[in-house]
């Protein structure tokens, strides 16, 4: 299986980058899928298309390899989802984690403090919906790059910066997108202006061709 390793030191972080092409094969599929709980069979079975199913195996098996590092399995620990549907470990409170699959593309952040991380496949910039939903800040960075596919890029590194955040955050998408700004301005450390608590939120960002990925620490 082709994965990636990202080890971010400062938050005792793992970050797991998945191709899930491999399990297009029925008896590798078949294999893994047999390997992790029910909860997550039953997870994988409840999507109609196949890449679907793919990619919801490729993140049970990426919490499987990140929870082996604290010696635990997948198919043993006990998953509980928070008021707006994070996940979380009851029996390891020490243990954050966050999942997040797009396109081909499945992956899992493990760290020593809150995480969130979003994964996305780059593709046309939706501009009527940042207009709608992104900040004045964040629309004009969007609108000012030279060209659709910069513009693209800079829609999808906005979403999943945004979305890594309120995942960090435990709030997800209860609170709207237009709520908290993030600056991406070049040059400059990404930062986010918010209301929602006063912690410290820092970012890192990878690009795997053709895809944008996020994670979000909280200090």
């Amino acid at each position: 299986m082709v994965m990636e390793l990202v080890t971010i030191e400062e938050y005792a972080a793992k970050l797991y980058i998945m191709d899930t092409s491999e399990l297009e094969d029925d008896v590798v599929f078949n294999m893994n899928y047999k390997r992790l709980s029910k909860a997550r069979r039953a997870k994988i079975d409840s999507y109609y298309f196949e890449k679907d199913k793919r990619l919801s195996l490729g993140a049970g098996m990426l919490l499987d390899i990140g929870l082996s590092d604290y010696g635990l399995k997948e198919s043993e620990v006990s998953i509980s989802y928070g008021t707006n549907g994070k996940p979380y470990l009851p029996m390891e409170p020490h243990i954050h984690f966050n999942i997040s699959h797009s396109g081909k593309i499945a992956v899992a952040v493990f760290a020593d403090v809150e995480t969130g991380c979003d994964v996305e496949l780059v593709q046309k910039a939706d501009l009527s919906l940042a207009e709608r939903f992104f900040c004045a800040g964040e629309y004009g960075y969007i609108v000012q790059q030279d060209g659709e596919e910069q513009r693209g890029e800079a829609f999808y590194r906005l979403w999943t910066l945004k979305e890594s955040f309120i995942k960090a955050t435990g709030i997800g998408l209860s609170l709207p997108l237009d709520k908290f700004e993030v600056n991406v301005w070049e040059g400059e450390e990404i930062t986010v202006c918010q209301y929602v608590d006063n912690s410290v939120y820092h970012f890192k960002e990878y690009k795997p061709e053709g895809y944008h990925i996020a994670v979000c620490f909280r200090n």
